[in-house]
């Protein structure tokens, strides 16, 4: 039986600097799009956080609900976020503009009392929602959520860059990461968060520190060098697919969010299908690396490559 994604966290506008030094705005914020990746994999998804009634907030929400995303976490006076970024060889840098903004517009209570009000699936947080004082509130929605029955899916996704207390957004993404059944970390990620830089090859001994804190399933990805996935004391790891790669931008959103989508859509035991899962998302994520901002690729298109 399949499984909804419920999905709180940012949505903004990332502002691409151009050749020219324009700035050419496209619609992005992490878990916006693993929300609208999942959703073109076929999965079932709900986004939490209001959104703007600006233009940019109306664009954001016609485009969720153009790629299957139900909206369920209504307006906000607030101006859209923004975020001003930087490409360099195809790798971004960021720098955002986060106070006073929609997506932050939400509750405690209002979260629950939504989720109250659904079947227990996956819900889904990360990204710059763990920065602190704002993972108070998140904290506080992950054990609502946990005792309601919801599988708890964290992706790290640090932005060092925008915490002004880079030890005390450490901790609290620690105290996040205990919350979670299933987690998607970067190697970047991990050595922010003092486990020591690795590779690809050295993946399992990360995923072994993790597996110990009670994460159930988790993505450790390794930029150009490819992903690792483990469950159930099985593993499976995949290169990056070639493709032209026009900038990277929601490659690792876009490939969590097929991750979900797998495992919100069948039932069947996801350590049995392991090597299927990555491919697929590796594949998705290529895609999207082939175009440029976040564009994730519907299910046809991915299942074509």
């Amino acid at each position: 039986m399949s499984r909804e994604i419920v999905v709180l966290g940012e949505a903004l506008m990332d502002c691409i600097a151009q050749p020219d030094g324009q700035l050419r705005p496209l619609m992005g914020g992490s878990p916006y799009n693993m929300a609208r990746a999942a959703a073109l994999r076929g999965a079932q998804v709900a986004y939490l956080n209001p959104l703007s009634v600006d233009r940019f907030g109306r664009s954001l929400a016609d485009l969720l609900i153009k790629d299957g995303v139900q909206l369920i976490g209504g307006d906000s006076r607030q101006p859209t976020s923004l975020a001003v970024v930087q490409l360099s060889n195809g790798q971004p840098s960021y720098g955002f503009y986060r106070e006073g903004i929609a997506d932050r517009d939400y509750t405690v209570q209002g979260v629950l009392n939504a989720l109250s009000q659904r079947t227990p699936g996956i819900f889904h947080t990360g990204s710059l929602l763990l920065i602190p004082p704002e993972h108070e509130k998140v904290l506080a929605i992950l054990d609502g959520a946990r005792t309601m029955g919801w599988t708890i899916s964290v992706d790290v996704n640090l932005r060092p860059v925008v915490a002004p207390d880079l030890p005390s957004y450490v901790q609290a993404v620690e105290q996040i990461m205990l919350r979670a059944h299933w987690l998607k970390a970067s190697d970047e990620d991990l050595e922010t968060l003092g486990y020591g830089h690795a590779t690809l090859e050295q993946a399992a001994e990360q995923a072994k520190k993790l597996h110990t804190k009670g994460i159930e399933r988790l993505a450790l990805t390794f930029g150009g060098d490819g992903a690792w996935l483990s469950m159930d004391g099985a593993h499976a790891q995949s290169p990056v697919p070639k493709v032209n790669v026009v900038d990277t931008v929601g490659a690792g959103d876009t490939f969590w969010g097929n991750c979900l989508a797998d495992w919100a859509m069948d039932d069947s035991p996801a350590s049995q299908r392991m090597d299927r899962t990555l491919s697929l998302a590796m594949a998705a994520a290529a895609i999207n690396c082939s175009r440029q901002g976040c564009q994730p690729p519907s299910a046809q298109e991915t299942l074509a490559f």
